[in-house]
């Protein structure tokens, strides 16, 4: 028999979410039967499945102690990550990031330990402020994602509830994203919003531009502003109104104007100006402008965070 106590970041979730996550091996029909017969209990009494845990719960187990780690560190992937960063901002609940093109969000088919999320974790971890054996279901986390080969702003949160909060924000765009790209010559007009309707291929992982709505389109508005120009490229602010993958490639390239160095939908040799190695795209600013109660986290309400120093910009 062991018992675990709920820790503040580990509450406020399902009771079957929480066992999933803190059992990863435990097969899930295993764990309903545990529950069934009363060989998991909340509080020391009968739970359900879908009962919510809170801080201060415990949880008293009479399972295998297979599913019980020996030596948690040891499967500690994130120590296997540098815990090298770019911080912009930081405080108890959020880290604000400066990512440079080239680094993954998170791990994809080619991950090889190292990921912007497994060295956030790395770096909480060794300023002692993110300990898995105590937090048992919550690990650090990003709020958004940028592209491999874009940089830019990524929010971390730190605990559960400032990951819910912000979470829900981004839904809401209360969070306003603000990115700066280098254009292929001039638009026509030095401001507007572009609205069109955008189809993703999963297999190819490209996205096509279409004027009307077709077949699994979705709707699209990109605003943009010419900051400045000299003909053969023009430097653009982008506020995206909505945010679907490649948007902002995929639009500029319809509009003929594609960003410098975008091999995938610019036009090959032409779009290249001085032998880029990432498209000039970077999510260079982020407004925090709420419309409702954000809890622990109102004192970010109306702070803005920017990056100045941008690789094709300077």
């Amino acid at each position: 028999m062991r018992t675990i106590e709920i820790k503040e970041n580990d509450g406020g979730q399902r009771l079957d979410k929480f066992l999933s996550k803190r059992f990863k091996t435990m097969p899930k029909s295993l764990m309903y039967k545990y529950i069934r017969t009363k060989y998991i209990k909340l509080n020391g009494k009968k739970c359900d499945k879908s009962d919510f845990i809170k801080a201060g719960d415990v949880l008293t187990l009479y399972i295998k102690d297979e599913f019980f780690e020996d030596n948690p560190e040891k499967n500690h992937e994130f120590l296997k990550a540098p815990c090298k960063l770019d911080i912009v901002y930081e405080d108890e609940n959020i880290i604000l990031l400066d990512k440079k093109p080239g680094i993954i969000v998170h791990q994809d088919k080619s991950y090889h330990f190292d990921s912007l999320v497994m060295r956030v974790q790395h770096y909480l971890y060794k300023k002692g402020e993110y300990n898995p054996e105590s937090e048992k279901s919550f690990s650090p986390a990003l709020v958004n994602r940028i592209d491999r080969n874009t940089g830019g702003l990524v929010i971390g949160a730190k605990n559960a509830e400032s990951l819910r909060i912000l979470n829900e924000k981004m839904r809401t765009r209360e969070i306003e994203k603000f990115y700066l790209c280098k254009l292929c010559g001039k638009p026509k007009a030095d401001s507007g919003i572009l609205e069109d309707f955008l189809v993703k291929n999963n297999r190819t992982n490209t996205v096509k531009i279409f004027k009307k709505s077709v077949e699994n389109s979705k709707n699209i508005k990109t605003e943009y502003k010419i900051l400045e120009s000299d003909g053969k490229t023009s430097l653009a602010e982008i506020h995206l109104h909505t945010g679907r993958t490649h948007q902002i490639r995929a639009h500029m390239a319809f509009i003929g104007h594609p960003l410098v160095g975008d091999s995938k939908y610019g036009k090959n040799k032409k779009n290249f100006i001085n032998s880029e190695k990432y498209q000039a795209l970077y999510a260079y600013k982020l407004v925090f402008n709420f419309k409702s109660d954000a809890g622990r986290l109102n004192y970010l309400n109306g702070k803005e965070f920017k990056i100045n120093e941008i690789w094709f910009n300077k």
